[in-house]
């Protein structure tokens, strides 16, 4: 199964070479590859493998002999509904990941696949903690390359070859990003997602030190996440900055296909790419060493330089769409190409953690490392959030994880707990 994961990531970051590189572009004007109907053929009889339609029938004919084909059709159906290939995707992520890290940096110990039949309501900043690096990351990682691959894709243009080629890459995107909160009871409860807002907040801006645990700090929660590379040898420090360069890719390519750049090849182009990364990190730097030089009363005028900074950062963007006529598009793929940049310097820099201590700049790391978790981590509360909104969402998960009998006597508990809540409030006032 972890062969189907690197055979995910071989496929999409070949497309984006074939994509990037203009190789795409060449072949889709090729006579043969023109409205293709073979090609498209050849493609849906593949997707049943690729969505698992054909793993799933040596397990259909074991029931079908034992207890019939109805029944095994219905079972089918039923495990469909209660989402199990989602869970199965899921487990598989953490196999991988664990599998991957294990190989490069050793350290072989168990590792939980999931979790057991729970009834408490997990809060988000935990699942943060525990799924961000071995799924959320990854994620991410290849719902950019699904991205990069519409947007600049030319061949198989079609609406259904490209469901065809992308739905299972799609589903385990999804899978990845949102599968706990899915599973979580009372995860779409509105006063729970309140309560989970302040709890990620206090997390998030909690700074570590010596005898704070990861569960009240994202800091020591950071440092901790990266014990892997303190035991690690050489060649595996060395495996982890190669892999790293992978995210250099995106930037590369993806400034050459801006409109205020097509038709300009030079390096200089690659080279204000850089610039503008450098001007990035110069103002994390300077927010990294405001933060330990000014004191708590001090704090208004530091807020008013970071807000100056923003102002900056605006006015920036407003000059480079009026003169050279920068369109929605060039920001998205600005947008799509320097963030993973500064992902891959945070990967190698955590990975030279001594030198990076020695120059000086691990608290620049740090503040940018504080910065990324904070996009990610409002990329996944804001959908959740939103179905929020709506009551049948959360009447339709209970319902889902728990049968009829059971989610009755939730919802009972909930309105009790309701009430004895606001009978104790009532009586302190």
């Amino acid at each position: 199964m972890e062969i189907t994961v690197l055979t995910v990531y071989v496929f999409l970051y070949g497309r984006l070479y074939l994509v990037l590189s203009g190789l795409e572009k060449g072949l889709s004007n090729t006579p043969e590859l023109r409205q293709n109907k073979s090609i498209e053929v050849a493609l849906a009889s593949q997707s049943f493998v690729q969505i698992g339609f054909l793993m799933a029938l040596p397990m259909m004919m074991e029931i079908g002999l034992e207890k019939g084909f109805r029944t095994a059709l219905s079972e089918f159906i039923l495990m469909q509904l209660q989402l199990a290939p989602v869970f199965f995707t899921f487990s598989l992520g953490t196999k991988t990941h664990y599998y991957g890290r294990t190989l490069l940096h050793g350290g072989a110990k168990y590792r939980g696949t999931g979790r057991g039949f729970v009834v408490f309501h997990a809060k988000f900043a935990d699942n943060y903690r525990l799924y961000s690096r071995s799924h959320f990351v990854k994620g991410l990682e290849l719902m950019i390359l699904l991205l990069v691959y519409q947007i600049f894709g030319q061949s198989f243009r079609g609406a259904v070859a490209y469901i065809l080629i992308t739905v299972s890459m799609w589903f385990m995107v999804g899978t990845w990003l949102f599968a706990p909160f899915l599973f979580n009871p009372s995860g779409f409860e509105w006063q729970k997602i309140v309560d989970d807002w302040t709890d990620w907040n206090k997390w998030i801006s909690n700074r570590g030190g010596i005898g704070v645990p990861s569960e009240k700090s994202w800091e020591s929660w950071w440092e901790e996440e990266q014990d892997h590379l303190r035991h690690s040898g050489k060649r595996g420090i060395v495996a982890e900055i190669v892999l790293a360069l992978r995210f250099f890719i995106y930037q590369y390519g993806l400034v050459y296909h801006l409109k205020i750049t097509e038709k300009n090849q030079n390096i200089l182009v690659y080279g204000m790419s850089w610039l503008v990364i450098f001007v990035i990190l110069f103002v994390m730097k300077t927010i990294s060493v405001g933060r330990r030089k000014f004191s708590a009363n001090f704090q208004l005028v530091f807020r008013l330089i970071k807000g100056l900074i923003f102002v900056t950062f605006v006015s920036i963007l407003v000059i480079l769409i009026a003169l050279p006529h920068m369109t929605v598009k060039d920001i998205v793929v600005c947008i799509l190409a320097f963030m993973p940049t500064g992902w891959g310097l945070l990967l190698i820099a955590q990975a030279c953690k001594p030198v990076v201590q020695k120059a000086g700049f691990w608290g620049s790391v740090r503040t940018l490392a504080r910065g990324y978790e904070i996009l990610m981590g409002l990329f996944l509360f804001t959908p959740v959030a939103f179905l929020a909104w709506f009551p049948f969402v959360s009447e339709f998960q209970t319902r889902m994880l728990f049968n009829q009998a059971f989610s009755r006597g939730l919802q009972i508990s909930r309105i009790l707990g309701g009430h004895r809540k606001d009978r104790q409030s009532r009586n302190k006032e």
